[in-house]
């Protein structure tokens, strides 16, 4: 190497001479070499000549580095590639005869072989023992700390979450699976059999559960203690449509509830709760009474504690009140009367206590248990008596509820809002619902962001019996789903996934199961018409009830195909569906976005708002209705018979017929009989004359021509009825 203190360009001479200088045109001089092994090495100065002796002892000493050059000839051999010595065993690692077996095992595993488990379990086993014996020599007889888990493996699981279990990088399962012959990606699934041998391979123990217990323990089975503090009564107010069931609930919240419904009907189920002056609170749920909405009203009664069944006085028992009574039966919650409408002239009580005998109903007055109250919403009559009876009945019932655990409830309306997102009104039913808690709904899970009451205060949290809207859910849960506190996101998470898991293979088994022979039926039936639509309601129970009255609407003929039904505005998505499915929009009480209804006028897709159930359901079965086929009524004219057949030229052949009975008529549609068998159906008859002169109807009795189109095969004898076809339009 060059030194540094020398001038560039200078190289400091052999002892006892010159410097010595050279450029770039004198190069440098090279070493002196010699012609021994390792020539071509720079000589130090003032080292000795090399002599013969020395260069010998050179060759001969050994190398740093060299040990590794001392092996047997037949190890060399093996890694060049030639054939060992005879005799000699040429070795290939303690692990490959296992490997490959290992590999053919996780194969007939893959094709069914029962056998296949039990040799993957010895070979790991194996396994196991051989890596412990390394660890052991590379530790110097310290065999490496290991945590071994308990791993729980369901039916089905992707190989990202196996290694999530067991705490290992994802990158290890796949390598150890690759090694097997087995090629899986982190989003792939794997079968129990083959992760409980990978989680056995990483020194784990394994317990295998069903799939659906992964809902274990999402609902509390204990029952809140006796000495739990008591709860308001969550009361059901249901009955027939416009007997005031709305109005009388407005009376006792001294609220206008009813004048801003559409057209005076409820047509979503409202939570209210009331303080009464002593300090007592009553929840109240109010159902529509309209026939659509049955699912509501089993909801309404499915989550209550007691029922008020509305009846007018003026009206008596109808449908509606009687399906009623049956939901309230079902759901085993006592019922409480209220007769109201007293206030009109034609009120008459008693007739309405003897149709309730007729339906099992069974009045105090005469000897049964129900009670009964006479009240007016109008006039604000008997108010008291039913909120008496309401906490007569709720301290008989001894309702109590632990406020200081972990919330439990029911979903009981949920919506999309464009400010707030994703809003359900959820019943707590026990313990205490606070923001932050990770709450899960049916598929649906979030954070809670906001607690709201029917007043629109905010909360900080809500006890048992109380109607709160709850923000931060990722989308609406369907109504009666429960809803239930998870202690972090990933249960809340696991619970989720699998359920729109569940959803997608249940909505999707129709598709899948259906034959070729079935698809070939289907579209070779043309007698089936279909109306495709879309529904968009403000609530998502709306959208369940006009979707089951448009399925009672549909019948054998004619239906109505629901593409999506939803709760929402109409968004762009929604108009770029029905352009492609060719079908109508039906928005009940929401409205579309202006870039929606740019783009639907531009599509040319229709988009139809309503506000009361009435006018959409009337709406769809006209159009249903004009999708039937119309029935053909024939109105007999009169008969004919052929006495004779001409054949004239440029004309064809013509009959001469006397009429029998009745008339005939040009243009009217005809049937000819031959020897009571028909020849010709739903003839036209063409031309009619007189002697030479056309006419338009020949009388009974009378002799006349005929001639009929497309027909010239006209014998003498044949009878020829004439008659006219009208159609008759079908209704639903």
């Amino acid at each position: 190497r060059e030194d540094r203190s020398t001038p560039r360009g200078e190289r400091p001479a052999a002892p006892g001479g010159d410097t010595v200088r050279y450029s770039a045109l004198t190069p440098r001089p090279a070493p002196p070499r010699d012609g021994a092994r390792g020539a071509g090495r720079p000589v130090a100065p003032g080292a000795p000549p090399a002599t013969p002796e020395v260069q010998r002892a050179a060759r001969q000493a050994p190398r740093p580095g060299a040990a590794n050059l001392d092996r047997r000839p037949e190890e060399d051999d093996d890694r060049r590639g030639k054939p060992a010595a005879p005799g000699k065993a040429i070795s290939r690692g303690k692990g490959a005869p296992q490997r490959r077996e290992g590999r053919l095992t996780i194969q007939a595993l893959a094709a069914g072989d029962e056998g296949a488990v039990e040799r993957m379990r010895s070979l790991a086993s194996v396994r196991r023992a051989r890596e412990r014996e390394r660890e052991k020599r590379k530790g110097g007889g310290q065999e490496a700390a290991r945590v071994a888990r308990e791993v729980v493996i369901p039916d089905v699981i992707t190989v990202g979450e196996l290694a999530n279990r067991m705490t290992t990088r994802g990158v290890e399962v796949i390598k150890f699976l690759m090694r097997q012959g087995v090629m899986m990606k982190i989003n792939d699934v794997i079968d129990s059999d083959t992760a409980e041998l990978v989680a056995t391979e990483f020194g784990h123990t394994v317990k295998r559960v069903s799939e659906s217990d992964v809902e274990t323990g999402f609902l509390s089975a204990d029952t809140d203690d006796a000495d739990a503090p008591l709860r308001s009564p969550v009361v059901a107010v249901m009955g027939h449509v416009d007997h005031g069931k709305t109005s009388l609930l407005d009376a006792l919240r001294s609220a206008d509830v009813a004048s801003g419904e559409h057209g005076g009907i409820t047509q979503h189920i409202g939570a209210y709760q009331v303080r009464l002056e002593d300090g007592q609170r009553v929840t109240f749920l109010d159902t529509p009474g309209h026939a659509a909405f049955s699912a509501m009203r089993a909801r309404g009664a499915n989550v209550t504690d007691i029922v008020i069944l509305v009846v007018a006085a003026d009206d008596g028992v109808m449908p509606q009140t009687i399906e009623a009574i049956q939901h309230a039966k079902a759901s085993g919650a006592p019922i409480i009367v209220a007769i109201n409408k007293i206030d009109k002239p034609d009120a008459d009580p008693t007739r309405v206590i003897n149709e309730l005998l007729q339906h099992e109903i069974v009045v105090e007055r005469l000897g049964g248990e129900t009670q009964v109250v006479e009240v007016s919403a109008l006039e604000k009559l008997g108010l008291d008596d039913l909120l008496e009876a309401i906490l007569v009945q709720s301290e008989v019932m001894d309702l109590r509820a632990d406020p200081n655990r972990t919330a439990e409830g029911v979903v009981i309306e949920a919506k999309l809002d464009r400010g707030r997102g994703a809003v359900s009104t959820v019943l707590v039913k026990r313990g205490s619902l606070k923001r932050g808690d990770i709450v899960v709904a049916g598929a649906n899970w979030g954070r809670v962001r906001a607690l709201f009451n029917e007043r629109d205060e905010q909360l900080d949290s809500a006890g048992p019996s109380t109607p709160v809207e709850v923000l931060g859910l990722d989308g609406t849960p369907d109504p009666g789903e429960p809803l239930a506190v998870v202690e972090n996101e990933a249960r809340a998470r696991e619970i989720t996934e699998y359920r729109q898991r569940m959803k997608r293979e249940k909505s999707g088994s129709p598709v899948a199961g259906a034959s070729l022979a079935d698809m070939m039926a289907k579209l070779a039936d043309k007698k089936v018409s279909e109306l495709p639509v879309i529904v968009k309601a403000d609530v998502q129970g709306s959208a369940e009830a006009i979707v089951g009255a448009l399925d009672k609407v549909s019948t054998d003929e004619v239906r109505a195909r629901i593409i999506l039904s939803g709760a929402g505005a109409i968004s762009e998505s929604d108009v770029m569906l029905a352009k492609g499915a060719g079908s109508p929009i039906l928005g009940f009480n929401v409205r579309a976005s202006k870039q929606a209804r740019d783009l639907a006028e531009r599509e040319g897709v229709e988009i139809r708002y309503y506000s009361i159930i009435y006018d959409l359901i009337d709406d769809i079965k006209g159009v249903l209705s004009g999708m039937l086929t119309p029935i053909q009524r024939e109105t007999f004219l009169g008969n004919a018979e052929v006495l004779q057949a001409f054949d004239i030229t440029k004309v064809g052949r013509v009959a001469g017929c006397r009429v029998t009975e009745g008339v005939v008529r040009k243009g009217a549609r005809v049937r000819i009989i031959r020897q009571d068998v028909v020849v010709l159906e739903l003839g036209v008859l063409q031309t009619l004359k007189r002697f030479k002169d056309e006419v338009n109807e020949v009388p009974n009795g009378q002799e006349c021509g005929m001639a009929f189109q497309g027909f010239q095969d006209i014998k003498v004898g044949d009878t020829i009825e004439c008659f006219n076809l009208e159609e008759v339009k079908r209704t639903l």
